[in-house]
């Protein structure tokens, strides 16, 4: 099994969950506070591969809620540097196994990726969204 290195929100509901999936299906989690870590630029840019700069995004982040910051508007350069500034706008959970980095966690894609239990990847549950939005302001991130 794999040894994924995880970037949380510590106290995030769904990070828990996805550790708990990941853990049941065999792999090794180290957990990284995602907020205290001393990102840089590069390192950073790296979880989010090909991926739009829109998906780069925790939805739930206060600044996108209240329209401050708009990720359609942005480029990857400013992406960047509103993220290194305010960790909480960055998507969760970032991970890395290997020299591979990923970011979000759709049951399906990390199956594809580095595998989980067939009956973890039909939870019924949206593991991005924060618990504890309404389901109708749910958007992708997990909790701000």
């Amino acid at each position: 099994m794999a040894e994924v290195e995880f970037w949380e929100k510590p106290g995030c509901i769904n990070n828990t969950r996805q550790k708990q999936l990941l853990r049941a299906a065999g792999h090794a989690v180290k957990e990284h506070d995602l907020l205290t870590w001393p990102w840089e630029a590069e390192t950073l840019r790296a979880f989010f591969g090909s991926l739009p700069v829109s998906e780069w995004f925790n939805r739930n982040a206060p600044a996108i809620k209240a329209g401050r910051v708009i990720p359609e508007s942005l480029d990857e350069c400013q992406a960047i540097g509103l993220m290194l500034a305010d960790p909480l706008l960055i998507r969760r959970p970032l991970m890395q196994v290997g020299d591979e980095r990923r970011v979000g966690f759709a049951p399906e894609a990390v199956e594809r990726w580095i595998g989980l239990q067939p009956e973890s990847t039909d939870t019924g549950t949206d593991l991005e969204s924060c618990p504890r939005e309404p389901r109708s302001s749910r958007a992708i991130g997990g909790c701000a």
